[in-house]
């Protein structure tokens, strides 16, 4: 199946976009560990050195143009059988015992066409060892493009918590209705429609669109077949139907035409989103307490500055630039990206700071003004005591301007934490923005539409 030419542009387009957020990123923390900036701390740059291996493992990855398909179930729901069928032959272990896969597995399928795909053949999610399968089932579903949810019936209240689990992965699903062989059309009618209605999650309570459920039988049943000989004797076999698979296969294949560049890329940039994510946390935990030195070094200046200072614009101007200095040195101390995102938001918490010095300004220019006042009006007053009242209120005007003036340094100095932690997913070229960039050109029709319900409230403002 041929795409149009504005499909394979866009795909093509998210594709390149994807590379290049990675190179940049890629570029920046090879960058800090050339510059030193890593290397100043051996345990810092030990940290973090896995994440920035699969920064590089992920990219290599879309250049290799490899979509992962990965499927998850319960144990006995047929997940080897379903890949076994796709791929039209039996690779992956099969049999009546539970727990058959005991570790992921993955064999390649080259279903037409350029399109390479990588099957991952998963152990049931409830099977033993709980927490050790449920950390796999999160790395597995991380690095896949697109999951594959292996039901034979009604869904359960565990395979329903399993695949709101799924979810979080803001990964592409489809479920898959397994064995529907051995039920009746009317009962297989029914529950594909309360399937349509519990595999969407929680989300909004919308269905599934055709799209994101298929109904197969991976591995029929045998039937018995009644056997006519030429002389009359009749007698009776076991014969086992082919596969049937045929619409989960186009169903993948329409998903690949029509998405498939646009599911590597986002994939891409959802790993690279959560690895920066990572560098960013670990380095802020390590430096921590450096970083409240740093934020009280600055609020103690800024708070002696500004009530020392007599000329209320002089202290908005001097706050503003001791606020700027200070988000300098904790990028300087992080060694983390500053964009040009996080920098908007930085300077209006700059601007809302310097609006409450202004404001503590206007109120203590009422107050010495209120002193001088009732000072020059009442009639017999000793001019020593008209002093000491301004001065008075001079000084309370000067220490309620100090104590706005340091808080507001030191919210700063805190916001500018936050900011440099998690902006360094956005920018131009930050996975994040790009992630909102593709989502926003999806067509209605495609299998990636519904993510934009999921990442809706997940990567708003940082």
């Amino acid at each position: 199946m041929s795409q149009p030419n504005s499909v394979r542009n866009l795909q093509e387009t998210h594709l390149n976009r994807a590379r290049a957020s990675l190179t940049q990123a890629i570029s920046w923390y090879s960058y800090l560990r050339k510059s030193g900036q890593l290397s100043s701390k051996p345990e810092l740059a030990g940290l973090v050195k896995p994440e920035i291996e699969t920064l590089i493992a992920t990219l290599n990855k879309l250049d290799s143009n490899v979509v992962r398909i990965a499927a998850f179930g319960l144990v006995s729901r047929g997940k080897s059988a379903v890949l076994n069928s796709l791929l039209g032959e039996k690779i992956l272990q099969t049999g009546p015992l539970n727990g058959v896969t005991q570790w992921p597995r993955s064999v390649r399928w080259k279903p037409g066409g350029k399109v390479l795909v990588e099957l991952i053949d998963t152990p049931g999610l409830d099977e033993i060892e709980g927490e050790s399968r449920a950390q796999m089932a999160r790395d597995v579903a991380r690095q896949a493009d697109l999951i594959l949810f292996v039901v034979s019936g009604d869904i359960t209240r565990t395979e329903y918590q399993g695949l709101l689990e799924l979810r979080k992965a803001q990964k592409p699903l489809i479920l898959v209705f397994n064995k529907v062989d051995l039920y009746p059309e009317i009962d297989r009618k029914a529950i594909y429609k309360n399937l349509q209605q519990l595999g969407a999650g929680n989300l909004h309570n919308k269905p599934l669109l055709p799209d994101e459920i298929v109904m197969i039988a991976a591995e029929p049943a045998p039937i018995e077949v009644r056997i006519e000989y030429p002389d009359g004797n009749l007698s009776y076999e076991w014969e086992t139907p082919p596969p049937q698979v045929d619409e989960l296969k186009q169903t993948i294949l329409n998903i690949l035409n029509r998405e498939g560049r646009s599911l590597l890329a986002l994939n891409a940039l959802i790993q690279a989103r959560d690895a920066e994510a990572t560098i960013a946390e670990k380095t802020i935990d390590s430096r921590q307490q450096e970083a409240e030195d740093i934020i009280w070094k600055f609020t103690k200046y800024k708070a002696l500055a500004v009530g020392l200072n007599p000329v209320p614009v002089l202290d908005i101007i001097g706050g503003a630039i001791t606020d700027l200095a200070l988000i300098r040195s904790l990028a300087k101390l992080y060694g983390l990206p500053m964009t040009g995102y996080e920098a908007t938001n930085l300077l209006k918490s700059i601007l809302f700071s310097s609006g409450g010095l202004l404001l503590g300004e206007i109120g203590s220019n009422l107050m010495l003004g209120l002193g001088n006042t009732t000072g020059g009006i009442v009639p017999g007053d000793n001019p020593l005591n008209i002093t000491v009242s301004g001065l008075f209120a001079k000084l309370t005007g000067g220490i309620a301007q100090a104590s706005i003036a340091g808080y507001g340094s030191y919210i700063i100095g805190k916001a500018a934490q936050v900011y440099l932690e998690k902006g360094c997913t956005w920018g131009q070229l930050g996975a994040n923005t790009v992630i909102q960039e593709i989502l926003s050109q999806v067509d209605k029709n495609t299998i990636l539409y519904r993510l934009r319900e999921e990442f809706r409230g997940k990567i708003g403002d940082v």
